[in-house]
């Protein structure tokens, strides 16, 4: 499986009618692009344990995380109009974001790549 984490931090006078076309957006891609296999989007838990949340040098509010079977479908997933308008409204909507793609195995397979 592969995984398209994005941890992104929104402008923050971003105008509610453009955070609303990012949703509106992601929410198009989501219902369009059939590749998609799983998506989850959230923001960020901050619990106050001392030491570990200050080891952050910087500091992303959310996360959105979608799945793919393989690598064919998540270039199938950029390469669609509805990826493009999707990059589109968040690349104007953004401060900063980190987006890195990974092949995940579940439990001691995944352990294996670590060796």
């Amino acid at each position: 499986m592969i995984a398209h984490v994005v941890l992104f931090r929104p402008k923050a006078n971003l105008p509610p009618a453009d955070r609303s076309a990012l949703v509106e957006a992601f929410a198009h891609a989501l219902q369009e692009i059939p590749s998609i296999r799983r998506s989850r989007v959230g923001r960020r838990v901050m619990h106050g344990r001392p030491g570990y949340e200050q080891m952050m040098r910087e500091h992303y509010e959310y996360i959105a995380v979608l799945e793919f079977d393989d690598v064919n479908g998540l270039e199938a997933y950029l390469a669609h109009p509805a990826h493009r308008q999707l990059a589109d409204q968040f690349f104007s909507a953004f401060e900063a974001a980190l987006m890195y793609d990974y092949q995940l195995r579940e439990g001691p397979d995944g352990l294996r790549d670590l060796l």
